[in-house]
């Protein structure tokens, strides 16, 4: 393990703060949580502030034909792995909120679980899987996605930015409720 995260774990465990009060297995996936929401963040807004804008420089067989490439190339179990495992360990986190409502740290981490969860898996599953899917449909170099790409690169980077928004606003409210105070 990285010396900076032993710190920062023993860190958290030694302050006056809500954690010591919660299951050490709680204090673990909340941590966890708040890793994975902030990794997927920095690649989702890395994509949302460089990739797209590259992509949308090409010409437009050539930017259909790479972003094609890479909604193959992210069905990965690495990416899927961190992807959907936050998204597990969100679920559980949320659960857990709201049967320890009243204790601190509670409501900032169902708060953070729900901005993953809704923000991040759910804009992916409603807005990007359903176009990255109409995508692969087209072959490059037809004029069909040629029409498509112009709409799809400008759309597609806004709502990237929103699940990005919203998987730093979860890391974020996750550290919270490892640091609110008991």
């Amino acid at each position: 393990m990285h010396e900076c995260n032993i710190i920062l774990i023993y860190w958290v465990w030694r302050c006056d703060c809500a954690c010591r009060k919660v299951l050490p297995m709680t204090l673990f996936v909340t941590l966890l949580a708040s890793w994975g929401c902030g990794l997927i963040a920095g690649i989702l807004l890395g994509f949302s502030n460089f990739v797209m804008p590259a992509l949308a420089r090409l010409r437009a067989p050539e930017g259909v034909r790479a972003m094609q490439s890479i909604n193959v190339a992210v069905l990965n179990r690495w990416f899927l792995g961190v992807l959907l495992g936050t998204a597990l360990l969100c679920a559980g986190l949320a659960l857990s909120s709201l049967a320890r409502w009243s204790e601190p740290g509670a409501a900032p981490q169902l708060a953070g679980s729900c901005s993953y969860l809704i923000g991040t898996i759910l804009v992916t599953k409603l807005y990007h899987v359903p176009r990255n899917t109409a995508l692969a449909r087209f072959p490059a170099d037809s004029a069909a996605a040629e029409g498509f790409w112009a709409g799809y690169v400008a759309e597609w980077t806004a709502w990237n930015h929103v699940r990005g928004a919203a998987a730093l606003a979860a890391a974020a409210l996750l550290t919270l409720a490892l640091l609110a105070p008991s």
